[in-house]
């Protein structure tokens, strides 16, 4: 016989699976209006104009420290050419990551659903942003920036023992930390008109998977065992750390000619650049606040990544 606990537990089930599927449906509704090829949408052949950024000057790293103020308008702007390559190199390296984790995800769950039918149309659009993002990179003529060998096996591990939420808190933290900047970007008139482009589709198709992640954590963050709670919040901790190093590769300091040491303690000296980076990321961490995910230890974590204040 059914308890009137175990009732209300499996009313409580059903009712989010059947929300889960209805986001699901507008989210592929959203995909089939709003979505984009790279390779027809943009001009690639278009030369780049003097004097205009590859990404804006006060989201560059080294912005108003002292050695900013010693650089020339060319540097700085090479270095805003490095730097969107190194992001565009990080960005491939988070979303191969996120591929994978959402073919973990779906591995046991109904291949005819919407929820399942959405995630493979988000592992297709992460497919195209990726060849973008190459793309962009071999059209500037900087060099790709892997992410060091530590953090790339760190990757590795966190693929490999991930819970679901865990998951899902690292998309979003991959995702709306450079939304935040992308939305800054399109728009700038300062920018290079290809960059422009391919923020603009990454942004209309990010906000896609951002709804699709945010609405999936807090129903696991409402399910999940409490070991598995306590897991995503220390795997999450430290994943902000590894993230907000990897964000800036300290070789494109040396390839526009700087000291890399000198640089790498300006930019981590740079009231500027935390407070850039802690609001890029509030409206992340406030979500993750508000369903359970900043607590204890992780927490901690958090705010030793410079991401949380």
């Amino acid at each position: 016989m059914t308890t009137a606990t175990e009732a209300d537990a499996l009313r409580d089930a059903l009712g989010m699976l059947k929300d889960r599927e209805q986001v699901a449906k507008r989210l592929l509704e959203s995909s089939a209006k709003h979505s984009f090829d790279p390779d027809k949408e943009l001009d690639w052949d278009a030369p780049f104009e003097e004097g205009k950024w590859f990404w804006p000057p006060e989201l560059v790293s080294l912005y108003d420290t002292p050695l900013w103020k010693r650089m020339s308008e060319e540097q700085r702007i090479l270095l805003s050419q490095h730097e969107a390559a190194a992001l565009a190199s990080l960005g491939i390296w988070f979303e191969i990551i996120l591929m994978q984790l959402l073919v973990r995800h779906i591995y046991d769950k109904a291949a005819t659903s919407a929820h399942v039918r959405y995630a493979l149309t988000e592992i297709e659009d992460e497919c195209r942003h990726s060849k973008m993002f190459a793309r962009l990179i071999s059209r500037g003529g900087t060099p790709h920036y892997p992410v060091s060998r530590v953090h790339n096996n760190l990757g590795r591990v966190f693929k490999t023992i991930s819970t679901t939420p865990g998951s899902f808190t690292a998309t979003l933290l991959g995702e709306e930390i450079l939304d935040w900047m992308q939305r800054l970007t399109f728009p700038d008139e300062r920018i290079q008109p290809l960059i422009r482009g391919v923020t603009r589709i990454h942004v209309v198709e990010e906000a896609r998977h951002v709804r699709y992640a945010r609405e999936e954590l807090r129903r696991q963050m409402m399910t999940a065992r409490g070991w598995s709670k306590e897991f995503t919040r220390l795997t999450s901790g430290e994943f902000a750390r590894v993230f907000s190093v990897a964000f800036i590769n300290p070789e494109v300091y040396t390839n526009v000619g700087l000291d890399k040491r000198q640089a790498v303690a300006q930019v981590r000296a740079s009231g500027h650049r935390r407070e850039v980076m802690q609001t890029g990321a509030r409206r992340l961490t406030d979500f993750l606040d508000d369903i359970g995910v900043l607590r204890g230890v992780g927490r901690q974590l958090w705010k030793s990544s410079g991401l949380l204040a």
